[in-house]
């Protein structure tokens, strides 16, 4: 399974990518919205969790570029903040998932990619 983490906290990221590593998975990291639209045409991703709270402020445009590039590609959106609680994310983007907080543990999110990389 390839997942792609798009996280500005580099520390998290790596938390996240650990686990899913231990999974299995092939994971490839972004910091930022430019970094991940590049990714986002040069490599397949079965899955990619994005943070609402980029500093570049860009998840929905990674979001709106994967469903163009990959459309098969399934997207978990955290947040640390209450902005989307009300679960409109999932009328914005065709492609979400998911929403969860940003302290959701990571064995927890890590099973959530498992489920959502299987094909749909």
């Amino acid at each position: 399974m390839n997942v792609m983490i798009v996280e500005h906290r580099q520390s998290l990221a790596t938390l996240w990518e650990d686990h899913l590593i231990r999974m299995g998975a092939d994971v490839t990291l972004a910091t930022c919205r430019d970094s991940a639209i590049c990714l986002l045409g040069n490599k397949k991703f079965d899955v990619i969790i994005v943070d609402l709270g980029l500093t570049d402020g860009g998840a929905l445009t990674v979001s709106d570029m994967a469903q163009y590039r990959q459309p098969n590609a399934r997207v978990i959106f955290v947040t640390s903040s209450t902005f989307f609680s009300d679960g409109s994310i999932f009328q914005h983007c065709a492609n979400a998932c998911a929403f969860l907080p940003s302290s959701t543990k990571p064995g927890d999110l890590a099973t959530m990619v498992e489920h959502y990389a299987r094909p749909h």
